[in-house]
């Protein structure tokens, strides 16, 4: 959400923010919207002056003797008191038109954000660590879990079919071994985050309300993203909602910033959009688990923020061993709420690609307007909006795909990264092992 004064005073540079979008100017139409808001509300502050002028006129013509005029100047608070009231009315409708307005249009990218129209052009900054040397076809994970699940099982350890009887497409079913590795990728990041990383972890709410979700810019563009149940309230679609929003409505002192949460949540999406992409395996679920970070801080130091943030994303997969990228998201394919993101893609050797595991994004002010999220500056007078960022620390379903294809062996057995092997009570690999009847 943008400050409409700040429009009022740099339209130009509104919309050239926007046009790095690929957007069409929209200055001059949220200004003609506060117009006439503008206009509005002045004549209603007139109307309500001259209201109370007007009543104490009607005793001092009572006490002159004026009865005419007292009943003249009755009739017109008479008058005005209808017009008040219907404005009022008016000024709700005006003001909701340009929240609605200014609610649909994304962040302005920063200066430095790459141009572009879409992922093609995204850029990268940096390749991390070595892909792994294989002397035999690599396998897609679904495929290493399908060949470590015991035939005599009744469920398969990664299990999409019996799945799909419980809930349809696009959720599994994880058993035995591999829903405890996934476990074990959940507990070390949220170990490191908050040991290492200076997270504070929190178990949120999963279901949220409309002004949460409002907040951190998910609705109203992309309601058809969210699941809603019949009471009003939404599934998150990652923990970044309810862990942003634990700071609405607030003002906070600047010496508690920066804030910094850290949880590991069932994520629910609808995948609106996506059909025909990514069918097979696990890599595009409506449930799934992620450890998510957000950070609270203040304007001037937001920026080296985002730094810090991409490094503890980053520092999840140096431990596992895994190969990555990190690319910086250009104007055209940046998120709604954001000004900066980087991206963190994974190798997977199975699909022969790099694929996203983590994207970590400043947002400035924009979510904090929403949310009326403020702080104090130390001059204890000095009040404006925090800023927020947010990033993946990391998905987990990705993280075991890539875990899967990374540490696979010729002989469809699975080695356990080191970093996970406490988690998993020492075990050092994963085999397929026949249930004798």
């Amino acid at each position: 959400m943008f400050d409409i004064k700040w429009i009022r005073d740099n339209a130009s540079d509104f919309d050239a923010g926007l046009a790095l979008r690929g957007l069409e100017p929209q200055a001059a139409t949220l200004l003609k919207l506060d117009d006439e808001r503008r206009t509005h509300v002045a004549k209603l502050q007139e109307a309500q002056s001259r209201r109370n002028t007007a009543s104490k006129e009607i005793g001092k013509a009572k006490a002159s003797g004026d009865e005419a005029l007292a009943a003249k100047t009755i009739a017109e608070v008479a008058q005005l008191k209808e017009f008040v009231q219907n404005g009022e009315e008016r000024e709700r409708e005006l003001t909701a038109a340009l929240n609605t307005a200014m609610s649909s249009i994304p962040n302005l990218p920063f200066a430095d954000t790459p141009k572009g129209r879409d992922e093609a052009d995204n850029v990268e900054l940096r390749l991390v660590g070595q892909k792994p040397g294989m002397n035999f076809e690599a396998k897609e994970h679904f495929e290493i879990a399908e060949g470590l699940s015991s035939s005599n099982s009744a469920v398969g350890l990664m299990d999409f079919d019996r799945a799909a009887k419980l809930a349809g497409s696009r959720f599994v079913i994880l058993s035995g071994a591999i829903a405890r590795l996934e476990r074990a990728l959940g507990q070390f990041m949220l170990d490191l985050h908050t040991n290492n990383n200076g997270y504070t972890e929190i178990v949120p709410p999963l279901l949220v309300r409309d002004e949460v979700v409002y907040g951190t810019g998910n609705l109203p563009k992309f309601a058809e993203d969210l699941f809603r149940t019949e009471d009003g309230r939404w599934l998150i679609p990652t923990a970044e909602a309810p862990l942003t929003n634990i700071v609405r409505e607030d003002i906070l002192e600047e010496k508690q910033l920066p804030l910094r949460f850290t949880a590991l949540t069932a994520c629910f999406r609808s995948e609106a959009g996506s059909a025909g992409r990514d069918t097979r395996g696990m890599l595009r679920q409506h449930q799934f688990y992620k450890v998510e970070l957000v950070s609270i801080t203040d304007k001037e130091s937001s920026r080296d923020e985002l730094e810090r943030l991409i490094g503890c994303a980053e520092e999840v997969l140096k431990q596992l061993g895994l190969h990555y990228r990190v690319v910086v998201l250009c104007t055209g394919d940046i998120g709604f709420c954001a000004r900066k993101t980087y991206d963190i893609e994974v190798w997977l050797p199975g699909q022969n690609a790099y694929r996203e595991i983590s994207s970590c994004s400043l947002c400035d002010d924009f979510q904090a307007r929403r949310m009326n999220a403020r702080y104090r500056h130390e001059d204890g007078k000095t009040i404006s909006h925090v800023h927020t960022l947010n990033g993946s620390g990391i998905a987990l379903g990705r993280a075991l795909i890539a875990v899967l294809e990374n540490y696979q062996n010729g002989d469809g057995s699975l080695t356990i990264p080191d970093v996970l092997r406490p988690y998993m009570g020492g075990l050092e690999k994963i085999e397929a092992v026949e249930i004798k009847s």
